[in-house]
């Protein structure tokens, strides 16, 4: 590990904003917040928003100066990445925007029942090889109904046209309820530039601007999850992204260590 990498976690471990829990297996305990991060972290009842896979944490930052009466969490396992956006909050005292490093596998133990309203998946890897390995996968979905609140929102926003059809398909063969699909956000946009989906959309990462240098489209959907009924996993053959030999960071949580 650098030095640099180690300076930045040793000042992540100070940030009060920032929860570190690297080391879950699928034996461990509930973590001690779970149930009371309105309680105990954030101190006020405000609805709780995670992003999941936050890499540099650009969207939950944004999210959380566009929306002061909502709560943001990224999530993700790569500390040093992470240490980008947790010091923009300490230095800019954002009170509504916190951070928990952990494998994703493992999120059910940090939040339970009706504790979470929505889900941002942003620039997920689209583990093209194993469908259970998608974050927008119903093995994944089945575990956010675990803490997001009945017809919570989730938020897919990719350049991956491999994740965005299969999540299309998933969505399709369990009926869930579409509230914006666009397979050209940004063309969308062009007629959206005064409203609020324009400012909510129009955050853009570190990886996305990558994207949009080498001419992909990004595309978003956004649809409603219901408690019931069981999920059904859709048995589709989806061609592969043929950029794959691009540089991409594996920000699922499927990683280990730092």
């Amino acid at each position: 590990m650098s030095k640099n990498k180690l300076s930045k976690f040793a000042e992540m471990a100070n940030y009060p904003h920032v929860i570190e829990a690297p080391y879950q297996t699928p034996s461990s305990p509930p973590h001690p917040l779970r149930g009371k991060w309105h309680e105990v972290f954030f101190k006020n009842s405000n609805p709780i928003v995670l992003e999941l896979g936050c890499g540099r944490g650009e969207y939950c930052v944004g999210l959380g100066r566009l929306f002061p009466e909502k709560n943001f969490i990224g999530v993700d396992i790569k500390g040093a990445r992470m240490w980008s956006g947790a010091t923009e909050v300490q230095q800019e005292n954002l009170t509504n925007v916190g951070f928990l490093r952990t494998h994703i596998e493992f999120i059910d133990k940090f939040f339970a029942e009706g504790e979470v309203s929505e889900i941002w998946l942003t620039f997920s890897d689209p583990q093209m090889k194993k469908a259970t390995k998608r974050l927008s996968s119903t093995f994944f979905l089945e575990r956010y109904r675990r803490f997001l609140s009945d017809n919570g929102l989730i938020h897919l926003k990719t350049d991956s046209n491999f994740l965005f059809t299969y999540t299309d398909h998933v969505v399709s063969a369990n009926s869930l309820p579409i509230e914006f699909r666009t397979t050209d956000l940004y063309h969308t946009l062009e007629a959206e530039k005064d409203s609020e989906v324009h400012r909510i959309l129009g955050i853009r990462t570190y990886y996305e601007q990558q994207w949009l240098d080498r001419g992909l489209s990004i595309k978003y959907l956004k649809f409603r999850l219901p408690q019931t009924p069981p999920l059904i996993e859709p048995e589709v053959e989806i061609e592969l992204d043929a950029y794959r030999s691009y540089n991409r960071s594996k920000r699922s949580g499927s990683e280990t260590g730092k």
